[in-house]
């Protein structure tokens, strides 16, 4: 990504790597064969959108053309810590809101929508994200406008957050990231192009891993991020009440015909993927304050007066700028 100043590129990557509270979901830890890497270890986080105490990180992504629809924002800034792991290993996503606790809402109720998994080789390029993992509109309700179940709120949400999936078989070692996304569909009766106050709101959140070992599969071609997603696809442009308690306002199309967005599942990924028993999470589980903040492509940098409330001090440009060869993280710059 590119700055102005390296105090500002210094403040955002500090605020890439903690919570806030008030926050839409994103990841907070990720499980390796249940045990965890560590808070915030491996993700990029993505910025908060604005000042304490009301601006909160991960603001869902609704332009589908975005180049915010591969990792967020900030998500072409690598992070220092890589997660090691290896062809067949079970992987768990632990996302929250507010807290990494089991008190946590993780994602309002109202937020009904399928859950995605995405691998691609790191940097990504044109064409290279492939589908590992999948879960949409799983059970129908009762009755026509009774809840059906969702992967978002009736499986993640209702599972604490958590999100399983394995790393495919025999994949070749390398540097890679994971795409991970949740996606709200309480809006997608409308189109974002059309709308811009409604629309699908896409969470898109990455991982850097590395896979080790001496596997010799390589991904297949993929899709593109922005590029993957239409504002017409169906599974984009979806009145979300034909499956719940609330009535239409407009026909509704049979909700078992909700189809998930993007490409099929790639034929190598694991066709099953069950949760693992989860050790003790590592590091911290409640929100830091920060001290950071982008809004509308603006950088703000901010210090804190006697009372505690921030007092901006710089503004810069932000840009992403993904590289088109992998380099290694280095160490973030000290504040």
């Amino acid at each position: 990504m590119k700055f102005k100043s390296q105090a500002v590129l210094a403040a955002a990557v500090a605020v890439s790597n903690v919570g806030v509270a008030q926050a839409h979901v994103f990841i907070w830890g990720v499980f390796v064969n249940g045990v965890d890497q560590g808070t915030f270890n491996g993700i990029r986080t993505p910025a908060y959108n604005g000042p304490p105490p009301r601006g909160y990180s991960n603001s869902p992504v609704k332009d589908l053309n975005s180049i915010d629809m591969r990792c967020n924002v900030l998500g072409d800034n690598q992070v220092p810590y890589t997660i090691k792991v290896a062809p067949g290993d079970n992987i768990t996503l632990d996302w929250h809101h507010n807290n990494r606790t089991i008190a946590d809402d993780v994602i309002d109720f109202s937020h009904h929508g399928p859950a995605l998994v995405y691998l691609t080789p790191d940097p990504p390029t044109e064409n290279s994200f492939v589908k590992i993992w999948e879960k949409g509109l799983y059970e129908l309700g009762p009755t026509p406008f009774s809840p059906g179940k969702w992967a978002t709120t009736w499986d993640i949400k209702a599972n604490n957050g958590l999100m399983n999936f394995r790393i495919p078989a025999n994949l070749k070692a390398g540097f890679y990231l994971i795409r991970a996304e949740m996606v709200g569909l309480h809006e997608a009766d409308a189109r974002f192009d059309q709308n811009s106050r409604r629309g699908a709101q896409f969470y898109p959140n990455c991982v850097q891993i590395e896979v080790v070992g001496d596997g010799t599969v390589e991904l297949p071609e993929g899709v593109s991020f922005p590029g993957a997603y239409k504002y017409d696809d169906p599974g984009v442009h979806y009145n979300i009440y034909c499956s719940t308690e609330r009535a239409p306002l407009a026909p509704c199309t049979d909700a078992s015909t909700y189809k998930i967005p993007g490409p099929t599942v790639w034929s190598g990924a694991w066709p099953e993927t069950t949760q693992v028993a989860l050790g003790p999470v590592t590091g911290p589980i409640t929100a830091t304050r920060w001290s950071s903040w982008i809004q509308q492509s603006v950088v703000t940098t901010a210090t804190y007066d006697q009372a505690g409330s921030p007092v901006p001090v710089a503004t810069s440009r932000y840009t992403a700028s993904w590289s088109l060869a992998y380099a290694a993280p280095t160490a973030s710059p000290a504040l």
